[in-house]
């Protein structure tokens, strides 16, 4: 049973790392995109030492407020036996989990200090935050090019999608849209001249070039 809360404790505070590791990746993101594609500058890994540093360091004072919160609420709860009127109206039955919670945040606080000193998981951090802003950079960059720059030489389905809108063309009648236009011209000239004409019927089943229009 020890050995299980064991490694509970253990999968709470990974999981906290995790997720702390995951915020820094996102602000090193960020920063690097402002840097260099805002303001024009070239990527220096050792310049986003202390930004690392100092996301990390910000995460471990949460994590210890976090315990310092908990502490406090489960002295409160201690000497309270009444049923609980609320999420924190913490009872003496939570004080266990309170005291758990507080120690896995102070563990995850210890690790993130440890991290932000530790040179090697600093630039690793860097490293994959420069990761993913390349990856989305190129991504913007692709989407542009296939929306805005779309050239037959680089659309690989050019030539096949080329011969079926040469397909759709020929199906249109060409012969009916130009007595379709002289018709539109003819009730034209009528209505200049106060008569209203009458409408023109399409065939039943037949193509309609007024649709095109």
């Amino acid at each position: 049973m020890a050995e299980h809360k064991r490694m509970r404790t253990r999968d709470v505070v990974a999981e906290g790392l995790y997720i702390a590791s995951a915020a820094t990746r996102l602000t090193l993101k960020n920063a690097i995109l402002v840097h260099i594609l805002a303001e024009g500058e070239d990527f220096d890994e050792e310049r986003y030492v202390p930004e690392a540093r100092e996301a990390l360091l910000a995460l471990a004072a949460e994590a210890e407020d976090d315990a310092e919160r908990t502490e406090r609420e489960r002295k409160t709860a201690r000497g309270r036996y009444s049923d609980s009127s609320g999420t924190h109206d913490y009872r003496s039955r939570d004080v266990r989990n309170l005291r758990r919670r507080n120690k896995q945040s102070l563990h995850v606080a210890k690790e993130l200090r440890a991290r932000a000193e530790n040179d090697v998981e600093l630039h690793k951090l860097i490293a994959d935050a420069r990761d993913a802003a390349w990856h989305e950079v190129a991504g913007n960059i692709d989407r542009v090019l296939r929306i805005e720059a779309a050239r037959p030489d680089l659309d690989p389905d050019y030539d096949r999608m080329r011969i079926a809108r040469m397909q759709a063309l020929r199906l249109v009648d060409l012969p009916r849209l130009r007595s379709r236009r002289r018709s539109m011209q003819k009730q034209q000239e009528l209505r200049e001249e106060g008569v209203e004409p009458a409408d023109v019927q399409v065939a039943r089943g037949g193509f309609d070039p007024a649709e095109l229009e």
